[in-house]
């Protein structure tokens, strides 16, 4: 029988339960997918917490990748038998096998394997848009990413060597510090011991930086604003501190005239024109060997709160994946 991780009630990691669950066959649009490898993703503690809410009882989980087993009436985009990886769409990629729409599910090309690609689908696509579309960097930018070493940092930290972008990035540790300058981070500061503020003024001569991205939230606002050059771009995409709490826009104007942007992957991959194209964008990527993503931890998927309780310990460095 499949399984899946389902909640009852938002809390903490204890209410993650495996259960049994019955899959039909795919309708029409759908595809059933035997699951290989899942991406544990911080959205993920968001929604079994609360701080996303979710209509309960449900599954969790965005991303993951496997084998299509059958696929329902009217679907050409995939068919039995390929590999294939996916983010968004219904929550619940907590699982052995599901159903999901066909036009979510993007190809995996050969010579990328399945644990990779779903180390990728959510936190690569995340950077290609962050990276590609919200501020399009050219190279020879110097930009500011927090949480550098982590699941999403450590993939910028390459992408953005690969545009001939200079990254500094915030982390919590020298190890953490080591691990972003060895994926390609210029300047890792250490935040807590030092002042990141003062530490980009330093690095950038007092110019700024023209663009900030920042999935923190509350622990790093409004000091993310003081490293923005005049007409500076603030990108939220995350607040594992906790939401940023409601200001004044006339703080924008005090410092600087800067632009401030609350982005989701969501948005960016809906339509599936632009799934496959931001998808194609971050595979060549990896084939050409400029990015490289493994699953730096790996839990049965019956250990997801285990998975949780680490991710928000902040013990956890790059990917980690589930296994079915």
């Amino acid at each position: 029988m499949p399984h899946a991780v389902r909640i009852k009630s938002h809390g903490g990691p204890e209410v993650l339960a495996l259960e049994e669950v019955t899959l039909g066959n795919p309708g029409q649009g759908e595809a059933r997918v035997r699951q290989t490898a899942i991406g544990l993703n911080y959205i993920d503690t968001y929604h079994r917490s609360g701080l996303y809410p979710l209509q309960l009882p449900s599954g969790i989980g965005q991303e993951a990748a496997g084998v299509v087993e059958a696929v329902g009436s009217g679907v050409t985009f995939v068919k039995r038998g390929d590999r294939v990886a996916y983010s968004g769409g219904p929550i619940g990629a907590y699982a052995t096998e599901r159903i999901m729409p066909a036009d979510r599910l993007v190809k995996i090309p050969e010579g990328v394997d399945d644990t990779t690609a779903a180390t990728l689908m959510l936190k690569g696509l995340t950077v290609q848009y962050l990276f590609r579309q919200t501020y399009v960097l050219k190279g020879g930018e110097t930009i500011l990413f927090h949480a550098a070493a982590g699941g999403v940092g450590l993939i910028a930290c390459q992408w953005a060597r690969a545009l001939g972008v200079r990254m500094i990035g915030t982390v919590g540790s020298d190890e953490k510090a080591a691990l972003a300058k060895a994926n390609g981070c210029e300047h890792a500061i250490v935040y807590t011991r030092e002042d990141f503020v003062a530490r980009v003024k330093e690095i950038t001569g007092g110019k700024g930086v023209p663009v900030v991205y920042d999935s923190i939230g509350k622990d790093t606002f409004p000091q993310s604003l003081d490293c923005l050059a005049p007409r500076g771009l603030f990108v939220s995409f995350g607040a594992s501190s906790g939401p940023i709490a409601a200001f004044n826009l006339g703080l924008l104007a005090q410092k600087g005239s800067l632009y401030a942007t609350r982005p989701t992957l969501f948005t960016y991959a809906a339509q599936r024109d632009s799934l496959v194209t931001m998808a194609k964008d971050m595979f060549d990527l990896v084939l050409a060997g400029k990015i490289k993503s493994e699953a730096r931890q790996q839990y049965p998927l019956r250990e997801a709160a285990a998975a949780h309780k680490a991710l928000e310990s902040r013990v956890t460095t790059g990917a980690t994946v589930l296994l079915p």
